[in-house]
């Protein structure tokens, strides 16, 4: 084992070169292009035995990955935002494929307006697609989670692509130190790519073709995928314990912090969550019985493990990273579908929104939320949804608004005193009638 200063990206970068993977499609957007340029640089340096291909668009990159996929290599591709919605109407493609392949995703909010920093909006709009989703709060998390990954989209029971998520800038271009597993053991763990039935090879020709079908037929294929999502949740804890085994980092699918004796509880996802740790353990020094639930796992979603962990707690607080407009937090509404059927559920299940656009959200705020939730919980009264965001914030925006509506103003009075000099100079003599 090898210990490096490592970025999220190159920890990426690291994950699929300890897979040994065999064809990476590729196309470059912000915040990701550094992993498919480490790639790109073993690859010359002859560092792996892998061929990577440029192609025009992230669309065709997804195509081709599940495409290499069915001929029975190993592929492994990443994008971001704007990409992997340019792209999504081939996630819910390859998936149906049953083409069993990792993507890692580099997280950042969606345009517009637009920004560069991380939010979960592109990642969630994917969860719909047959992908199985791992949440990443460190960089040594995310090389793990590729090799992970791989074994779980690879099982023969499930055999479904696999998106690693990590956060933009907050963990892409954040060095921290990561744990290298030795080479030989990465593979051995990871293991070779059985292709079963899918293969393609000139000395065997086989067809292999997309049908149209019927409702009957249509319903039958997309439930199976669903089934085989939800079959990952008991294979995803035997492939946690073997890891655990080998390489002594344990990674469940619900990361709890303090949660034995917690009364109020904070549910997240990704590298946010670490503030929410520390702000636990500042609660904890002042006397609240404060803990954290961490989701690793969203596809499948690990409704009745989220549901049993909760379970009697007095107040929870999902904070999401993303808004799903008209409705709020995605998170939030999954978490209160897992507590509906439940007969001793939380007193509260409060949804806040921050964090959109790699907005912080400060140690304050993660106080003044546990503040909030105990006096609602004690009132026995529902909190609306709250958006994190401070009155300086707010006032801020408002003076450039006002600004703006200014400059506006100005133009159009500038532009009024043109059209009338305009019409002086070219208005014609007044005649008078004969």
């Amino acid at each position: 084992m090898t210990r490096k200063l490592l970025t999220g990206n190159a920890a990426a970068a690291w994950g699929a070169r300890l897979a040994k993977v065999d064809y990476i499609p590729a196309f470059p957007i912000t915040p990701q292009t550094e992993i498919i340029e480490d790639l790109s640089i073993w690859i010359d340096n002859k560092k792996m035995d892998a061929r990577m291909v440029t192609l025009e668009s992230e669309h065709s990159m997804i195509t081709a990955a599940g495409s290499a996929a069915t001929s029975g290599v190993r592929v492994f591709t990443s994008t971001s935002s704007q990409g992997l919605v340019y792209g999504m109407e081939m996630l819910y493609t390859v998936a149906g494929w049953r083409t069993p392949f990792v993507m890692v995703n580099v997280s950042r909010g969606l345009s517009s307006p637009i920004t560069l920093e991380s939010d979960h909006n592109d990642i969630l709009a994917a969860r719909d697609t047959g992908f199985l989703q791992i949440h990443c709060a460190s960089c040594q998390e995310i090389t793990d989670s590729v090799l992970m990954a791989y074994r779980l989209a690879e099982h023969e029971d499930i055999r479904l692509p696999a998106i690693v998520n990590q956060d933009g800038f907050y963990l892409s271009f954040t060095r921290e130190p990561v744990d290298l597993p030795d080479a030989d053991k990465a593979a051995a763990f990871v293991g070779e790519f059985d292709p079963e039935n899918l293969q393609f090879k000139g000395s065997a020709p086989l067809s292999q073709a997309m049908a149209v079908l019927g409702g009957g037929p249509y319903s039958y294929f997309r439930y199976e995928v669903h089934l085989a999502a939800q079959r990952a949740l008991s294979v995803y804890h035997d492939i946690a314990d073997e890891f655990a085994d080998t390489f002594g980092r344990r990674y469940d699918i619900i990361d709890a912090y303090q949660m034995d004796d917690a009364e109020y509880v904070f549910v997240m996802m990704g590298s946010f969550a670490t503030r929410a740790h520390d702000a636990v353990d500042s609660l904890r020094n002042a006397g609240w019985k404060v803990g954290l639930a961490r989701l690793r796992l969203f596809r499948p979603f690990p409704g009745e493990k989220i549901a049993q962990l909760l379970k009697g707690r007095r107040a929870v607080a999902v904070i999401d990273q993303n808004i799903s407009m008209g409705m709020g937090g995605i998170l939030h509404s999954e978490v209160a579908t897992a507590l509906s059927c439940m007969k001793d559920a939380p007193a509260l299940l409060a949804s806040y929104i921050g964090g959109l656009g790699g907005r912080n959200i400060s140690q304050q705020e993660f106080f003044e939320i546990i503040n909030e939730i105990k006096q609602a919980s004690d009132k026995a009264e529902p909190l609306p949804p709250r958006l994190l965001y401070t009155r300086q914030e707010l006032s801020e925006i408002r003076n450039l608004q006002a600004i703006a509506r200014a400059e506006h103003m100005e133009i159009k009075q500038a532009e009024k005193k043109r059209n009338e000099a305009g019409q002086t100079e070219t208005r014609p003599a007044e005649t008078g009638s004969k």
